[in-house]
C-alpha cells in the first residue's frame, strides 16, 4: 500500500506507527476528543467538518488516500480535536501517536519541514474557502467547492469534468454552509446553462471556466484549489 503513498507522506511513516481500521460511519475521533495522534489513510475517505449546536453541519473536506487527517496543535498541553472524521467508506489508516510525533520532530529535521509545509498548505487551502465565501457569498462558495472538487476528484471525460464522487445536493451544501434549498436553485441554474449535469449521482462539469470567471477565479496553485 506505501508504494502508492507520497515521498512526504512516507517520510512520516518512518516514525512508529500502528494500522487502524474504521467502518463506514464511524469516527476516527470527534469534536472535544483529546488529541491522540495524526492519520495517514492508505484506503477509503474521511469527512472532517463540525455540527454546531443547532444540528447544523459544516463539511470542510474529504480526504483519500496519501492524505493526513488530524489538524494536531503539537507541542501544546490538553490539545483538544477541533472538528470531526468521520469514514464516509471503509477506511484502512496508520495512526502515529502525538507523542511519537513530537519525539520524531525534535530530532529529525527533514520530518519537521515536512510537516510545517503539510500545515501551511492545509492553513491555505482553509483561508481561500474563507476568501470565496466573503467576497463571493453563496455564488462563491458553492462555485469555488465545485473548482475544487473537480481537481480533487475529477476525471476528464470528452464532455468535461466528471466529479468521480457520489454528492448528494445536502452533502454540497454542508460544503457550502447553506441550505439544500439554496443549492437545488443554483444547480439548477446551472444545469439551464449547460454548465453542469448529474448522472448516477455523480455531477460532471461541462464549462469550468464559467465557474472561475464568476468568481474571478485568482488561479490558485492546485494543491491550495482541492476538497482534501
Amino acid at each position: 500500500m506505501s508504494a502508492e503513498l507520497s515521498s512526504e507522506i512516507k517520510e512520516l511513516l518512518s516514525i512508529h506507527h500502528s494500522i487502524k481500521e474504521f467502518k463506514k460511519d464511524t469516527y476516527l475521533f470527534q469534536d472535544g476528543d483529546a488529541i491522540k495522534g495524526i492519520y495517514i489513510i492508505y484506503k477509503g475517505k474521511v469527512q472532517i467538518g463540525k455540527v454546531t449546536p443547532d444540528g447544523r453541519e459544516l463539511t470542510l473536506k474529504i480526504c483519500g488516500p496519501s492524505q493526513m487527517v488530524g489538524e494536531v496543535t503539537v507541542f501544546s498541553t490538553d490539545a483538544k480535536y477541533m472538528l470531526d472524521a468521520k469514514a464516509i467508506e471503509d477506511v484502512v489508516c496508520a495512526k502515529i501517536t502525538i507523542n511519537d510525533l513530537e519525539e520524531a520532530l525534535l530530532h529529525n529535521a527533514k520530518l519537521a519541514a515536512i510537516f510545517m509545509k503539510w500545515m501551511g498548505i492545509d492553513q491555505q487551502k482553509t483561508q481561500t474557502k474563507f476568501r470565496d465565501l466573503l467576497l463571493h457569498g453563496k455564488k462563491g462558495a458553492l462555485y469555488s467547492t465545485l473548482i475544487r472538487l473537480s481537481n480533487s476528484y475529477g476525471v476528464r471525460k470528452k464532455n468535461g469534468i466528471l466529479i468521480d464522487l457520489h454528492l448528494t445536493n445536502q452533502e454540497l451544501a454542508n460544503f457550502c454552509g447553506m441550505t439544500r434549498e439554496v443549492v437545488n436553485r443554483m444547480l439548477s441554474e446551472l444545469k439551464k446553462q449547460e454548465v453542469l449535469s448529474m448522472q448516477e449521482g455523480k455531477l460532471t462539469i461541462h464549462d469550468v471556466n464559467h465557474l472561475k470567471v464568476e468568481i474571478n477565479c485568482e488561479n490558485c496553485p492546485i494543491s491550495v484549489c482541492k476538497i482534501d
